[in-house]
């Protein structure tokens, strides 16, 4: 007999071996059986009790094979099991159970001619059992490894789906006998077969079977395990990132689901929350665009609120839906869902790690066509689909930053749900074939700006200072170089330079002007020090002075900057307090209600804020919270000048700071610009708040010149009786707590440029800690 292309092996159909089961294993265990035992042999001819060489002689029998085979399948389960009984090698069959004749047989024992060229497909893989066969019972091989599973996938008849099928060959009653004896094999003959296991060409390199006979019939045993294989299936095509986002693999999964429910006519969706939006995946597209967002429908979840989504999605279990038409009311999206003809439905709410972040749903045309069972299934599949969505809208989040940061570079987290909900429309432009060069515009109206800044006094004079005591240290150096020079020799240009450089000294001495540094720098580096080379040697001490010179002047820019970077190094430690106590102040209030912060450092720190219900994601804010801020604004201002006065006892250059608030309550709009990247105030009534915010730095006490911002004071600026009414209770409390002192200013400023009728109070900061 042909076991494959080029395998020949000697098999024989043979009844010997259950005979001798029912003898010496069945009726010693149950004597009752024995007489059966003794009619069937009575009647069972002689050609069927040795080797059978026509597998037909044994249908003539069939009551007799049927009461042997009662020992290899029980009775009570014959029409539920799928077995059948095989010639050895051959895979001629001549026993089946009604279930098995069904699924694989004609209407005799031969193979339907529909799985025929499968069948004859599969051969290598059954001849494998054979090898296994030889390599345990004459090798002693054992173990998992020769247990060999082969799966089936059919056509159900009455649905078109497909069903797995494992089958399970079991040769208890195969006898194997070798012809002669049989090939040894040496302990690398076992390390290589061990090797290949699984590959027929390469066992064959070192078995033959035609050196064993095999004698009897193989049971084939199969299971139905549809379930076991479509949900291994769904694990292998969930972990492709793109699996469920494009058209093939949604079908692809959709057909899988339909042969797990036995439901040709089931549909699935995938649902993705993201921020106020709801993205629908299903069998509907053709696109091959591998997005999550690319390739869904989008909704707005307030367009879902009372609907049975929003319902199963703020469950913990799968929520079974008998038939949606009898729902009253009826949302729009249910109705539009009726009337694509959706009636019963499935919906389990996807969880990552305790967050909801989606919904899988299948549905069908038919009412009432889904129970506990489906929906035990559904719960078994829910949290594979929950790991994939997850990481389709990790995918997504990618892109929508990218889209961000390409046209808004960083943007602050508490409006950063409005720019994600601005790139996801702009990535639907561009799905939908709309070429536009930016996103929408993004504007928030009616919040209310709060307006701050510590500046440092005296920076500019400091720095001055510290530029003349530079310049005027750098030319005393060369002074006394040049001096000495001319004493050594009796250099006219010498001279000259000498009479420069102390023309220059009494001039700075006489206060710093713009002129004076470049003119320092001219006369230094582009005359004086280009005769040091020359000078060096001409007088005792004259090679000293210059190397002490050139030590203390910067190499790269030939200057001396030793009082400007004590300066600069004092701005810089004062600003990195200010500004890290600032951003720690705004942290804090930030978790009671987020805000947009913008902050920036000059000589000093001032900031920008603004608040309002446009700018939260609800929709909504408390009024009392501009209240709030106002009173932490004064606050923040306090402990902004005790942070001055914590670092002015580690400053090089003595510095100090005043501190300025604008309040200013009337509601104004906001835009990004995107081409400055920052938001702007949207209109020009707007404006003015702006205009306002560049001129109080320098704003004067009306009739006395004076300026209204002093180190160690606070002074808050205002238009309305309103405000004012809020500040004074503002610093009331404050002053009552001992953070203020008791001494409060009620100031009129005078007119600035487009800027009139300001009023301001002044109050000075208790120190105490």
């Amino acid at each position: 007999m042909i076991l494959s292309d080029c395998v020949q092996a000697r098999s024989m159909l043979s009844l010997a071996p259950l005979l001798t089961f029912w003898k010496t294993e069945l009726i010693p265990r149950c004597p009752h059986m024995a007489d059966l035992f003794d009619g069937i042999m009575e009647r069972l001819p002689l050609s069927l009790k040795g080797d059978i060489q026509d597998i037909s002689a044994l249908a003539e029998y069939p009551d007799i094979v049927h009461t042997l085979m009662t020992a290899v399948v029980s009775p009570a389960s014959y029409d539920r099991e799928l077995t059948a009984a095989f010639a050895p090698c051959s895979f001629e069959g001549f026993y089946a159970t009604p279930g098995f004749q069904h699924l694989f047989l004609d209407r005799g024992h031969a193979l339907k001619p529909t799985l025929k060229e499968k069948f004859d497909s599969d051969m290598d893989q059954r001849f494998l059992s054979v090898y296994y066969l030889v390599l345990e019972r004459i090798y002693g091989f054992s173990g998992p490894l020769l247990s060999n599973l082969h799966t089936r996938v059919l056509t159900d008849e009455k649905t078109g789906l497909d069903r797995y099928y494992e089958e399970v060959p079991d040769y208890r009653f195969v006898d194997l006998t070798p012809v002669g004896v049989p090939r040894p094999l040496s302990e690398a003959d076992h390390e290589w077969i061990l090797d290949h296991l699984a590959d027929q060409v390469q066992l064959a390199r070192l078995i033959d079977l035609s050196q064993f006979e095999f004698r009897g019939f193989v049971i084939i045993r199969v299971q139905d395990v549809t379930e076991k294989a479509i949900l291994s299936a769904l694990e292998r095509d969930l972990v492709d990132e793109n699996s469920i986002f494009a058209s093939p693999g949604i079908q692809q999964i959709e057909s899988r689901l339909q042969s797990l429910f036995r439901r040709p006519d089931l549909g699935v969706s995938i649902s993705s929350l993201k921020g106020d939006q709801v993205m629908v995946t299903k069998n509907d597209h053709h696109s091959k665009v591998d997005c999550l967002f690319l390739n869904s429908h989008h909704f707005c979840l307030k367009d879902l609120e009372g609907s049975v989504w929003m319902t199963a999605a703020q469950g913990d279990a799968v929520f079974r839906v008998a038939d949606l038409s009898k729902k009253q009311p009826l949302i729009h999206a249910e109705s539009e869902a009726v009337t694509a003809g959706i009636r019963s439905m499935l919906l389990s709410p996807l969880v990552y790690q305790g967050q909801r972040i989606g919904l899988l749903e299948v549905f069908s045309p038919h009412p009432h066509d889904f129970g506990p069972f489906e929906a035990i299934l559904m719960s078994q599949v829910t949290p594979l689909f929950a790991v994939a969505l997850k990481r389709g809208q990790d995918e997504l989040t990618k892109q929508v930053q990218t889209v961000i940061k390409a046209q808004c570079t960083a943007v602050h987290p508490s409006v950063e749900w409005r720019f994600e909900k601005a790139a996801l429309a702009h990535l639907d432009a561009l799905r939908r074939g709309k070429r536009s060069p930016r996103m929408e515009d993004i504007v928030f109206k009616d919040v209310v700006p709060f307006y701050g800044q510590s500046d440092v006094r005296g920076s500019s004079r400091a720095r001055n200072q510290g530029i003349q005591q530079d310049l005027t240290r750098q030319l005393t150096l060369a002074l006394d170089i040049m001096r000495s020079a001319a004493a050594a020799r009796p250099w006219p240009l010498l001279r000259q330079y000498v009479f420069r450089i102390e023309t220059l000294l009494t001039a700075l001495s006489g206060g710093m002007t713009s002129s004076h540094e470049s003119s320092v720098f001219s006369l230094l580096n582009q005359e004086v020090t280009e005769t040091f080379d020359s000078l060096k040697g001409i007088a005792g001490d004259l090679d000293e002075k210059i190397h002490g010179y050139c030590q203390e002047v910067d190499p790269v820019s030939g200057m001396i900057h030793h009082r400007q970077k004590e300066y600069e190094d004092s701005v810089a430690a004062l600003n990195s307090g200010l500004s890290a106590y600032l951003e720690q102040e705004d942290a804090k209030i930030q978790q009671a209600f987020p805000h947009y912060f913008e902050k920036r450092r000059t000589d000093g720190v001032d900031y920008m804020m603004y608040i309002g219900a446009a700018m939260m994601e609800t929709g909504t804010l408390p009024s009392f919270h501009i209240r709030d801020m106002t009173l932490w604004q004064i606050m923040a201002a306090r402990g902004m000048a005790l942070c001055t006065e914590k670092i002015k006892p580690d400053l090089k250059i003595p510095l100090d700071t005043c501190h300025l608030i604008l309040v200013n309550h009337t509601p104004l709009s906001i835009r990004f610009r995107y081409d400055e990247k920052r938001f702007d105030v949207d209109g020009a009534y707007d404006v003015r708040h702006e205009i306002i915010k560049s001129r109080l730095d320098k704003a004067l006490i009306k009739g006395t010149g004076e300026r209204l911002t002093q180190p160690g004071r606070i002074a808050v600026v205002y238009a309305t009786p309103n405000e004012e009414k809020e500040i004074v209770q503002h610093i009331r409390f404050l002053t009552d707590q001992g953070k203020l002192e008791n001494d409060l200013e009620r100031l009129d400023l005078a007119d600035m440029p487009d800027v009139m009728g300001l009023k301001a109070f002044r109050v000075g900061v208790t120190l105490s800690a």
